[in-house]
């Protein structure tokens, strides 16, 4: 682990080993509750110098992560292909993101504005002026999930040491090694000892980061139900959550249905599925519904189930057993309900068949809970009125992408879908780093996205100012 800016071991490790053969990858330690005492004690001494580092030079340190990620991307890919599960193009892509993100950061650390109010709207205020900037909280305590170890990580770091922040961040337990290994370039960018720390851990001594009153914030990303329970725990910390899915898209008569399904199929299937704006509910005009449900199993026939160091595979393994196990039993449920199993469903292992599913029923599993593997169902609607219900009736509500030419309905669609981003002709899977991310309901609370990750890790602070 790493806590300010030294490498240290604990009396306990933990093996890691690749979903797809069981082979190890592998051996990092977990810490106790001691280090993670440590961990945010070293945040809290440099925290002060974190704050009073001047925007160049944090732009510039961010700078030379995304330097040295970019140089080292070969390497992180082998280690998240393996530790992951994740395809190497996939993979790679993941770390193209992550160096976009540090780059951004860079170029956000260098425009925090505050602004100059006028005061004189009453009497009180009569020759007064107000000004206000933005002042990082710290220490922040970081939680990231394992499908997206590197990315998700950056945008827990970027922001933080963009404003200026001190974090120590948790890594996810399945998969740490690529995380930690990002830390290496934390620590060799310059930024001050103790103002990042990657911390694996098991949950008992995370939870001690979400309670300890020294904790600021806490930004999770993960899933629902561990989410709110952090919120529930978090006593006056701020908290931003970053949850669960079960995105829905709607396809029009007027939509093209080749790229409608071409890009569903990409966005069901990528990382077998493990990603919370995974195209999960798609719902097809009743007119273009036949046609549809057959390009698009056609397309999701054609994706390659197997190795993540093969290029050429396109769905790798689930992160476990258990996670392959559990989606193959919501598919038989589904299956003895009534729907029907339009392609894929066997399983191997961790390796899931991609599947779709058509005649389905909004009660059941794969339809009103995250699925979170390469499962899409398939569903007709009479009218446009009757979609947007039906992808508003979830507890969830992150983002939801509709195929059509009709900017008319595109908007009405941005209107009153009750989600964090409605996608006008793409996937709810589609996130450009910069964008607010985030959801509604049980999605979350806040936004990422590096410019609004900086307004949820720091707050307002204002002076008032007598002028003449």
């Amino acid at each position: 682990m790493i806590i300010a800016n030294e490498h240290r071991t604990a009396a306990a490790s933990a093996t890691i080993r690749a979903p797809y053969d069981g082979a190890e990858v592998g051996i990092h330690p977990l810490a106790d509750a001691s280090d993670m005492d440590a961990a945010v004690a070293a945040n809290l001494a440099a925290a002060e110098t974190c704050r009073a580092l001047p925007a160049y030079e944090r732009a510039a340190c961010l700078r030379r992560v995304a330097d040295a990620l970019e140089r080292e991307t070969p390497s992180f890919a082998d280690l998240l292909a393996r530790e992951a599960g994740k395809p190497i193009t996939q993979a790679k892509l993941e770390l193209e993101r992550a160096v976009f993100v540090f780059r951004d950061a860079a170029e956000e650390a260098t425009r925090i504005a505050g602004e100059v109010l006028p005061l004189d709207v009453l009497p009180a205020g009569r020759g007064r002026i107000g000004l206000t900037r933005r002042v990082p909280l710290a220490p922040i305590a970081a939680i990231t999930p394992f499908n997206f170890p590197v990315l998700l990580a950056a945008h827990k770091i970027g922001p933080a040491m963009a404003c200026g922040a001190a974090l120590t961040l948790k890594p996810p337990p399945q998969d740490p090694l690529t995380t930690l290994k990002l830390g290496d370039l934390v620590v060799q960018s310059g930024y001050p000892a103790g103002g990042v720390n990657i911390v694996p851990c098991e949950l008992n001594v995370a939870e001690r980061l979400v309670t300890d009153p020294r904790v600021r914030m806490i930004s999770f990303t993960g899933s629902a139900r561990a989410g709110w329970a952090i919120r529930a725990a978090a006593g006056t910390k701020r908290v931003a959550l970053e949850l669960g899915g079960n995105a829905g898209v709607i396809v029009e008569p007027d939509a093209d249905l080749e790229r409608a399904a071409e890009r569903c199929a990409v966005g069901g299937y990528a990382y077998a599925g493990q990603s919370c704006i995974s195209v999960q509910r798609i719902l097809v005009h009743e007119r273009v519904y036949n046609e549809f449900v057959e390009r698009f199993v056609a397309r999701v026939a054609k994706l390659k189930l197997g190795d993540p160091l093969d290029p050429a595979t396109d769905v790798g393994p689930l992160i476990g057993e258990d996670a392959a196990r559990r989606a193959e039993t919501w598919i038989a449920e589904a299956a003895a309900g009534g729907a029907k199993v339009r392609v894929g469903g066997g399983r191997r292992g961790t390796l899931l068949e991609p599947t779709v599913l058509t005649d389905t029923r909004p009660d059941q599993q794969v339809e009103c809970e995250e699925v979170f593997a390469p499962v899409t169902t398939v569903s007709p609607y009479r009218d446009f009125d009757e979609a947007i219900a039906r992808v508003n009736d979830s507890p969830y509500g992150l983002q939801a992408g509709i195929f059509t030419r009709d900017v008319g309905r595109l908007m009405r669609a941005w209107s009153r879908l009750d989600v964090g981003g409605v996608m006008g002709n793409d996937i709810p899977s589609l996130r450009v780093d910069r964008m607010p991310y985030g959801g509604a309901k049980a999605s979350g609370l806040g936004r990422e996205g590096v410019r609004y990750a900086i307004e949820e890790m720091t707050e307002l602070r204002l002076l008032t100012l007598i002028g003449e």
